[in-house]
């Protein structure tokens, strides 16, 4: 089955190398997210190429707000 124009990726397409300057890590990092199918991506041919979209979703949901301490003497 293939997919529509509306399920492809939106946006460019990063290579393994790209991708793992972007998240500032190895290249290891990315090729093993992409091995346990924890990140989406693209296989033309041989090549793997990695939606920037996947990329800003991956770092939206490791982000961790910040928590507001009471301030105030304690009872």
């Amino acid at each position: 089955m293939s997919a529509t124009p509306d399920q492809l990726p939106v946006g460019r397409l990063l290579t393994v190398a790209q991708a793992a300057e972007r998240l500032n890590t190895s290249e290891r990092y990315p090729r093993r997210l992409i091995e346990e199918r924890r990140i989406t991506f693209v296989r033309i041919g041989r090549h793997i190429r990695i939606p920037e979209t996947a990329l800003d979703d991956l770092i939206v949901s490791g982000l961790v707000e910040p928590v507001r301490l009471k301030t105030g003497r304690a009872a």
